[in-house]
């Protein structure tokens, strides 16, 4: 797809400036336990150890496996009470994506970029995801895991319409729009009587 998505899907209930609503801190997750467990063993199963990882529009937890090591993992997000948080972070930053797309790491920095369920809150997500592409390293891996919770007044109006295979071509999209990435997988890792689990993965074309 090379079409430009319709700027109407990205409209959000509140427009307010995004560190005003993300000022306090927010401890809590939007998933539960079993989708949890499936989206680290999911980060296990695709994630290079030892290699280096940005979590994207992180928190106060990643959900990387315990018991796998990274050479570096750092987190970009929106509120630092939560990156200081989060104990599988070397390295953190608050930066609003909304504002500026643009990352602020060197080009070819990261083996990985991952991002659990906050893709729904971006409203200029090829932008990002063209810089999202940039930080990687040839064959690097762009991870984009997705649910059914959102904090409903940010999530753009697509969230709020798509169903699950539409979410997933949507996202899918966004790799496709910004270049430089493989075609994309779109999988469903839901585990039984849980929340669901959606996953979009690409690598950096090399």
């Amino acid at each position: 797809m090379d079409t430009p998505l319709p700027t109407e899907m990205f409209a959000r209930l509140d427009e307010t400036p995004d560190l005003r609503f993300y000022a306090l801190p927010r401890l809590v997750t939007h998933i539960d336990d079993a989708t949890i467990a499936a989206l680290s063993e999911f980060y296990r199963e695709r994630l290079p150890a030892g290699g280096e990882v940005l979590d994207l529009m992180s928190s106060w937890v990643s959900h990387l496996p315990a018991d796998v090591s990274y050479a570096r993992v750092s987190g970009l997000g929106m509120n630092a009470q939560e990156l200081q948080s989060n104990p599988r972070l070397d390295d953190w930053c608050v930066h609003d994506l909304n504002r500026e797309p643009r990352l602020p790491y060197p080009d070819a920095s990261f083996d990985a970029v991952i991002n659990a369920v906050s893709i729904q809150y971006l409203v200029r997500p090829v932008e990002v995801f063209r810089s999202i592409r940039d930080v990687l390293r040839p064959g690097g891996l762009s991870i984009v895991a997705m649910s059914h919770r959102c904090f409903p007044t940010k999530a753009i109006r697509a969230f709020h319409l798509l169903g699950r295979d539409q979410r997933l071509e949507w996202v899918g999209h966004y790799h496709q729009l910004a270049g430089g990435f493989d075609p994309p997988e779109r999988l469903d890792r839901s585990p039984p009587n849980a929340d669901p689990l959606w996953v979009v993965i690409a690598r950096r074309a090399v």
